[in-house]
């Protein structure tokens, strides 16, 4: 009892000192603790990330379908923000990390101030096009005039304002660059406690706040991003993290910004081919009739839920492998890496046995139609099989992604998903007629494959050679 009992406030004490953003000696001490410290905030980090569209959309249903319609069209249209923020994020968690390896604090934060100069130009196209265009791209989108009419404010505030949805994604990436993953995690609880507080203030017009329908959801997101984004300007300015911000850091280096974009736009080519991967599986399932693809959407609501702790860990691994081989440790990288691996296969073979099982119960929980519950349960039960490589998979990934080697998970990315799983989808599910389970199971192949190519890549180690 007394032994279970020291396991429990040990625990405890883990999630109160990654909570506190203590000290996570990641260059030096146990491994496990540092990769523990580390993954905690990055995974409520995720978590609370999620909760913008979750909260918005939530609010938003209750003023009718051409809202939500909207809102779906925006997110799709913001694929691309997402992608550009995402990647700048990762290339600049990478140079930080590399420069706070070094001992180079200074450089670490010169290049967090190049990084931002990059977010400033890469966000003002999109921002045009939000002023411009927003009604020509929901029309391509494929809304209707009624659509466009009830929501172009919304397109338009979103994609103008874009600039927050990256500049949040960019510091984060900061903050995990330097190990200072508990900053980013309070940013981020900043920015979702005031959108949760103002959306249905500004949407429905409660008290002195104006009613602002549709508009109101995109005013009330940007003000609460806007509020986590001064949380973390405080803390690069006078906080007292690593990184550390001042008036003579602000000259503009071409040189930084160059290797920036550089490292960027590998892991923005990640997740460009790997979300256009994805559309392509949804147009192939949506053949089988709307019962198959409202079973699949389920699914992969449920599938992705469960990968947010496993992304929690991987960008930990990502921060590990960037800090140590700065500091000329490319044995502790590694080690880190593959602990961090067993870690997430840990974590993953406990959702597989639990999709394995009660993939019905899970599914029944977002719907009652029967067919759709077994279609559900069918792609979870599926997914399930290929759960421990897809753990070790994202690990592996994000440790390239980390050592700044941002071109082998790309190419990667590429030769998987677009050559062998599309291809492989739409024999298995169309020309040999197995149906939407032959696209499962597509997936489920090029995901294992990607992970086992994955692994004799980083077994190679020309990652410890790659310069940043």
């Amino acid at each position: 009892m007394n032994y279970i009992l020291k396991k429990i406030s040990s625990v405890i004490n883990i999630f109160r000192l990654a909570l506190a953003g203590n000290e996570s000696n990641i260059l030096d001490g146990n491994i496990n603790r540092a990769i523990i410290l580390l993954a905690i905030p990055m995974t409520l980090e995720m978590i609370m990330e999620s909760l913008f569209a979750i909260v918005d959309i939530f609010f938003v249903s209750k003023i009718g379908v051409n809202a939500i319609a909207v809102v779906g069209l925006t997110e799709s249209i913001l694929t691309i923000t997402y992608s550009l923020g995402w990647g700048l994020a990762m290339g600049t968690t990478a140079m930080i990390a590399r420069r706070v390896g070094e001992g180079d604090n200074d450089g670490a934060s010169v290049s967090a101030v190049q990084s931002i100069y990059l977010a400033l130009i890469i966000s003002l196209p999109i921002m045009l096009a939000g002023i411009f265009f927003s009604d020509d791209l929901l029309r391509l989108m494929g809304a209707t005039n009624e659509v466009i009419s009830e929501g172009s404010g919304y397109t338009k505030l979103t994609l103008s304002f874009n600039l927050i949805v990256i500049l949040l994604f960019l510091i984060n990436g900061i903050f995990r660059g330097a190990g200072d993953a508990a900053l980013a995690m309070r940013s981020l609880w900043i920015a979702n406690t005031f959108n949760i507080v103002l959306d249905p203030m500004f949407i429905f017009g409660i008290g002195p706040f104006p009613k602002l329908d549709i508009e109101g959801a995109a005013v009330a997101t940007i003000i609460g991003r806007s509020f986590g984004i001064i949380y973390q300007l405080y803390h690069l300015n006078k906080g007292k993290g690593l990184i550390k911000v001042h008036k003579n850091n602000w000259h503009f280096k071409p040189k930084i910004i160059f290797k920036l974009i550089k490292l960027s736009a590998g892991v923005t080519a990640q997740f460009i081919i790997s979300s256009a991967s994805w559309i392509f599986l949804m147009r192939i399932i949506s053949t089988f009739g709307s019962t198959a693809l409202a079973g699949y959407t389920i699914a992969i609501r449920i599938v992705i839920f469960t990968l947010l702790p496993a992304w929690g860990f991987s960008n930990a691994a990502a921060t590990m492998v960037g800090q140590n081989l700065g500091a000329n440790q490319p044995d502790r990288a590694e080690k880190a890496v593959w602990r961090t691996g067993e870690f997430n296969m840990a974590f993953m073979g406990f959702v597989m046995i639990v999709f394995f099982f009660f993939s019905d119960n899970l599914a029944s929980f977002f719907t009652k139609e029967t067919e759709v519950i077994y279609n559900a349960s069918t792609c979870l039960s599926i997914f399930a099989m290929g759960y421990l490589f897809y753990a070790f998979g994202m690990v592996l990934v994000q440790a390239f992604n980390g050592a700044g080697d941002t071109k082998t998970p790309t190419i990667m990315n590429l030769f998987v998903f677009w050559l062998l799983q599309i291809p492989l989808a739409y024999i298995l599910a169309i020309h040999l007629s197995i149906g939407a389970e032959g696209a499962y199971y597509s997936i489920v192949i090029s995901e294992s494959a990607f992970s086992i190519v994955g692994y004799f890549l980083f077994k190679r180690g020309r990652w410890k050679t790659v310069k940043v």
